[in-house]
């Protein structure tokens, strides 16, 4: 009997996973990472859990959904200035409040310049999306930039901590622990949403557009759920960030955050969301590192980008490309079945 039909109806052996693994480990190092560094890294961290999410915000996008933005940073900082404005105008600190109303702003704006950008009778090409996105970026920036009510260029300060009903969350391990719960909170409901129906709808959209659109589905309005919901992640992010540093300026939302965003994804690898986590690890470390030594530090910016140019130009897929395949950086969509790996019963 030929070694064929002896393998009938013995279960295929499916390749090992490694996003999953990759999960377990960093969400572990998440949890007991305050236990074993100092209260300054610690800080540290938590700026980067911060930007996680603004990272991922920019996957959603175009790692998932072929939509190049390079605008994230306009909601992010838009949900900073409005929770500022309510801290220091109202006196309004509480963390229950506030993560919603910078989720509520970073809809709403992304809503509104997706309606512009996405909606129309014709489809955008990529190139005027990614220059209308830049556009509404700058065109913020100088904004508020001049702007003396919100602090013009000086930007403004908090100088109240987070509140939880009468406990103040300074920066510190609370501060963590809050951050890190509302990164896993985001990243499954962001895993979910990439892993459902609609998600296999943003896949069709990213391999085939005109295909997808032959069958009846509506190209545009997907585009613009998937960028208003990437929206109100950045919105959330600006939000926490803003408390955390105590200030927002017209960085905040300007062209050179919205290029690290998409600098995040792109150097961790795009539709995988573990991309932009390790992207934020590993370019705000890089970068930590090297501005602290005295000999590179007036030109470490100069080598993080030839890091960064190196990275991308050579590995499209990102540092993640290192460690999984274009098949599971794809992945699997619906129920999975055990009858399509088992071949027919031997009668």
């Amino acid at each position: 009997m030929s070694d064929t039909a002896l393998s009938i109806g013995k279960p295929a052996r499916r390749p090992l996973r490694l996003i999953p693994i990759v999960e377990v480990v960093l969400f572990v190092l998440l949890i007991a990472a305050p236990l074993f560094i100092s209260d300054y890294l610690t800080v540290i961290v938590t700026r980067m859990i911060i930007l996680t999410m603004l990272a991922i915000s920019f996957d959603l996008c175009w790692g998932y959904s072929g939509i190049m933005t390079f605008g994230q940073a306009l909601y992010f900082g838009m949900a900073g200035y409005v929770v500022a404005l309510l801290a220091n105008k109202v006196g309004f600190l509480q963390l229950w409040g506030v993560i919603p109303i910078g989720m509520l702003v970073g809809l709403v704006v992304s809503f509104l310049v997706g309606w512009f950008l996405l909606l129309g009778k014709r489809r955008p090409q990529i190139i005027f999306v990614a220059l209308g996105t830049l556009t509404a970026s700058y065109a913020a920036e100088r904004l508020v930039a001049g702007w003396g009510w919100v602090g013009a260029g000086n930007g403004m300060s908090i100088f109240d901590f987070l509140m939880i009903g009468d406990y103040e969350l300074e920066p510190g391990k609370a501060f963590y622990y809050i951050a890190a719960a509302i990164l896993v909170i985001v990243y499954l409901a962001s895993r979910y949403l990439v892993r459902s129906q609609f998600g296999l709808v943003l896949a069709g959209m990213r391999q085939n557009e005109d295909r997808l659109a032959f069958f009846g589905y509506r190209i545009q309005v997907f585009k613009a759920l998937v960028f208003s919901f990437a929206g109100m992640i950045a919105g959330l992010s600006g939000a926490l960030y803003t408390y955390h540093e105590g200030f927002v300026g017209p960085g905040s939302m300007g062209i050179a955050l919205s290029t690290y965003a998409v600098l995040y994804g792109l150097f961790g690898g795009t539709g995988t969301l573990l991309g932009p986590v390790i992207g934020v690890v590993a370019i705000e470390s890089i970068g930590f590192v090297l501005s602290d030594q005295e000999i590179v530090k007036s030109f470490w910016p100069i080598i993080l980008g030839v890091i960064l140019l190196v990275v991308v130009a050579y590995k499209p897929t990102g540092l993640m490309g290192f460690m999984v395949s274009q098949r599971e950086r794809i992945g699997t969509f619906g129920v999975a079945t055990a009858k399509r790996a088992i071949g027919p019963k031997a009668g």
